[in-house]
């Protein structure tokens, strides 16, 4: 005859469900982690979890977890710098990295090259009409840019700033640094953006030291709650084994 605690799936259950939700405040952890790095990257990003439960068999559950990510938009900040830019609006900057494919950003603090050119602080290129952005530093002068986009250098048009919008940006991919890409299939830039263009001013991430400290304590505790779950367990376990291996 079995032993009842052996025999029970109640318990073995119990064990892989607290598993779970270690893995799934794991998941959780390593995301606030990631968004408080990402707290003070002009136009970031918060990333947000959200936990469900998937059924296994006809009597329990396991705890699950997925991510997604807030777009909802962060503080404007005056800086006077004429090469910040912050966006209004739902669009995003583009710009060409090193192996040529192209991201977005929100993230508006550009800087002005040798060559004449916008580029990130990571220092890739800023796109505009399908071109890299780029003035003549020989001419000096003012840079301007438009609520539309339009960059002027002394009163001479340059070209214009391509911003994108999407159909549904929380299919984009996060790729750090504030940048995504559009890998999914199923986004279309809009035909039609709205988005407008303020010069000296950054648009600050929409993440909150202070909320993420917090939410980090909150999976902490969630995450050792379950580990003594598993620990209790493997400890009625072990002492199970022990009494089936000891003679009467």
């Amino acid at each position: 005859m079995a032993h009842p605690l052996l025999g029970n799936p109640r318990m073995n259950v119990s064990i892989y469900q607290a598993a779970a939700a270690m893995n799934a405040n794991a998941r959780w952890q390593d995301m606030i982690s990631e968004n408080l790095a990402s707290s003070s990257v002009p136009g970031a990003r918060s990333r947000d979890v959200s936990f469900s439960s998937v059924q296994a068999g006809s009597q329990f559950v396991i705890p699950s977890a997925t991510t997604g990510i807030d777009f909802t938009p962060g503080e404007m900040k005056p800086t006077g710098n004429p090469y910040d830019f912050a966006l209004e609006g739902k669009g995003f900057f583009e710009v060409q990295l090193p192996n040529g494919d192209h991201a977005y950003t929100r993230d508006g603090e550009f800087r002005l090259n040798s060559l004449g050119q916008l580029m990130t602080k990571q220092g890739y290129s800023l796109v505009g009409d399908g071109v890299a952005m780029q003035v003549d530093p020989s001419k000096g002068g003012t840079i301007n840019i438009s609520a539309s986009g339009e960059i002027s250098q002394n009163g001479e048009i340059k070209g214009k700033l391509k911003l994108v919008e999407f159909s549904n940006p929380k299919l984009l991919t996060s790729i750090g640094s504030g940048l995504f890409r559009a890998d999914n299939p199923n986004l279309t830039p809009a035909l039609n953006p709205t988005t407008q263009v303020r010069q000296g001013y950054v648009e600050a991430s929409n993440i909150s030291p202070t909320t993420q400290m917090a939410s980090l304590i909150t999976a902490m505790r969630a995450f050792e709650t379950n580990q003594k779950v598993i620990q209790m367990q493997d400890d009625r376990m072990g002492r199970t084994i022990t009494e089936l291996g000891t003679p009467t």
